[in-house]
């Protein structure tokens, strides 16, 4: 298949025109595990201007009712689809779009929606501010029942600040030169994900924790509500293709859990991946619902025993890919809901049984997505170009990290926090790397205290101070040379990391072992070279290829002490070009000899998975 599969359906859902209006890109819920029916997309067009000088408050941009150029939201204005493609750096931007409240929603909390906006954001309602955030990736959202009359027009304005340069705000793979280079991509400014106003009780549910107990076969739902009144019971109903099989109904308390038991129940994993819907409600003290939010929840298990993973009590071997989840149109930002849902099919269809989430976190419609698939993911952040070394680092990068995890550890296809990636700041540092030391230990427990469920890596690959998994990179393309370097050695010692910064890092001490990025292999065909490039001397014939990726696929598989694995990488990004499929997802090889080598699976594991 030479031609993308998505170019119609991309066309047809950004561009088609419907009785002469253009149709509202991404318009699908946002967050499909904590869903009400009361909702307003906001996607589509607004009006934007540049803030170069970031002089916009002094011209009371913060009270336009209008600027001059036109985006379309949420694509980043580098991108594409946004219609702008700006590529040079954008210090800071405003956004601006009329609303209208529903007057049905009289009586009611209004909350204003951002799934995600690079970087710091101050929204305003007819030049009034309602707050600060800070954090690219993480979503946020301002009760603005206070600002708003249901029925009336409403001018709303968000103004961003960006800058990647400044070593205090993650910024993942983003470039901080003005081309593309080495590992480093397309910038992302100012709104990505979908903007949406939606209507609650002022009693309503705030947010759930959904932690199930495989063992004890029962749902544990822990609330938060916007207020708390006297008399106000929470109700959790569970149901299986419609039909109810458990319900539990408390008082109202912020923090209490709420036990479903849930009798003799399905479960969920990469081979059956049964999803449970789930019901909340808040009723007064008479039983009129007050509140109903719609939601999901597997019933699985991760844990770990030694130096071996399992999954629902069987041991899991991780077949994984590296996916970066950019797009050669959205940049960040998938062009359609099916684009999400499609990188996942594809990875699957080579072979893999999940991803690491490499430098991005993904927005929670991929979650969806890969619940619903069965497919297996470590959550990430994007830590690469925030330093630990500045002290405003550790308040933005904590910040962030802690509402990721609460936004996402309800996925039964998250089975593993990596909170960095390759914490390079140690080297240089003047303190012989304790602030680094410190910071990793640091997040380790703060990802604990979120979420005692499941394991966390505290760096993927480079160094260790405090971890559940240990997890290598290396990119040895001689087959010989891997086996040496992860085979165990005669003092019982493994390869750590980087070998040479063996005396800063802690000792292996019995984790599951994880090469969780390999490979990386780039192709030459015929002796063409381009501008892009991959790992080690690129293989000259699509056979030298398969031969290499096989054989070092093998050793891994061969190793017992090791877990899993993670092959670099899903797709080409833009001048990485050692992707198993093209940037565009078209196919480059033939991918029944892929899959045939990524879905074997080691011996001594019992999941098989897809």
């Amino acid at each position: 298949m030479k031609k993308s599969i998505l170019t119609f359906a991309i066309a047809l859902a950004i561009f088609t025109a419907s009785f002469g209006q253009v149709t509202i890109p991404r318009p699908e819920y946002p967050r499909p595990q904590f869903e009400r029916s009361e909702w307003l997309n906001l996607n589509g067009q607004w009006s934007y201007i540049f803030d170069f000088g970031k002089s916009g408050k002094e011209r009371g941009f913060q009270k336009s009712i209008g600027f001059n150029d036109k985006i379309t939201v949420p694509f980043c204005p580098e991108s594409k689809l946004s219609g702008v493609e700006h590529k040079d750096f954008i210090n800071a931007m405003w956004y601006q779009r009329s609303i209208v409240i529903p007057e049905n929603w009289t009586g009611k909390n209004i909350i204003l929606h951002f799934g995600a906006v690079d970087f710091q954001t101050e929204v305003f309602i007819d030049g009034q501010s309602l707050g600060l955030h800070w954090g690219g990736m993480s979503s946020f959202d301002f009760d603005i029942t206070q600002y708003v009359i249901p029925g009336k027009t409403h001018n709303l304005v968000v103004y961003v600040e960006d800058d990647i340069r400044s070593g205090i705000q993650p910024a993942g793979k983003q470039s901080e030169g003005y081309y593309s280079e080495d590992v480093k991509y397309t910038r992302v400014t100012g709104i990505w994900q979908t903007v949406w106003l939606e209507a609650a009780s002022g009693f309503g549910i705030k947010t759930c924790q959904i932690v199930p107990d495989f063992d004890g076969e029962r749902f544990l739902v822990t609330p938060a509500f916007y207020n708390v009144a006297i008399g106000n019971t929470f109700r959790v109903t569970v149901k299986d293709n419609n039909q109810n099989v458990a319900s539990s109904v408390i008082s109202v308390a912020n923090g209490i859990p709420c036990s479903v038991p849930v009798k003799k129940p399905k479960t969920w994993s990469p081979e059956s991946p049964f999803l449970y819907d789930l019901l909340f409600e808040v009723l007064d003290a008479k039983g009129k619902v007050l509140d109903q939010v719609r939601s999901y929840a597997g019933m699985r298990k991760i844990h770990w025993e030694g130096n071996k993973l399992f999954l629902n009590n069987k041991q899991l071997y991780l077949r994984f890919v590296l996916d970066q989840g950019f797009y050669p149109d959205g940049v960040w930002t998938a062009p359609t809901d099916a684009a999400l849902k499609n990188d996942i099919q594809l990875s699957l269809n080579a072979g893999f049984n999940g991803a690491r989430l490499h430098q991005k976190v993904f927005e929670e419609r991929f979650h969806y997505w890969a619940d619903k698939m069965g497919y297996l993911t470590w959550g990430e952040s994007s830590n690469w170009g925030a330093s630990i070394n500045k002290s405003e680092t550790y308040r933005n990068f904590v910040s962030e990290w802690e509402a990721i995890i609460v936004r996402d550890r309800n996925h039964p296809s998250i089975i593993a926090w990596t909170p960095t990636n390759e914490t390079w700041e140690r080297d240089g540092a003047t303190d012989n790397g304790m602030q680094h030391n410190r910071f990793l230990i640091d997040i380790y427990n703060l990802t604990h205290n979120l979420d005692l469920t499941r394991p966390v890596n505290d760096a993927s690959g480079n160094y260790h101070q405090k971890t559940d998994l240990f997890t290598v990179h290396t990119y040895e393309q001689n087959p010989d040379s891997l086996k040496k370097l992860l085979t165990i050695r005669k003092n019982g010692s493994l390869y750590q990391a980087r070998d040479w910064h063996k005396d800063f890092e802690v000792k292996y001490s019995g984790q599951p072992y994880i090469v969780d990025e390999y490979g990386g292999i780039g192709l030459d065909l015929g002796g063409k070279k381009t501008d892009g490039w991959g790992y080690g001397h690129s293989p000259t014939t699509f056979e030298e290829f398969y031969t290499r990726l096989e054989k070092l696929t093998d050793i891994i598989l061969s190793l017992d002490h090791i877990s899993g694995y993670c092959y670099t990488q899903l797709t080409n990004v833009e001048q990485e070009q050692n992707g198993i499929y093209n940037y565009d997802r078209t196919e480059k090889f033939d991918m029944k000899r892929i899959h045939a080598i990524f879905s074997k699976y080691n011996n001594n594991s019992s999941f098989l998975s897809k």
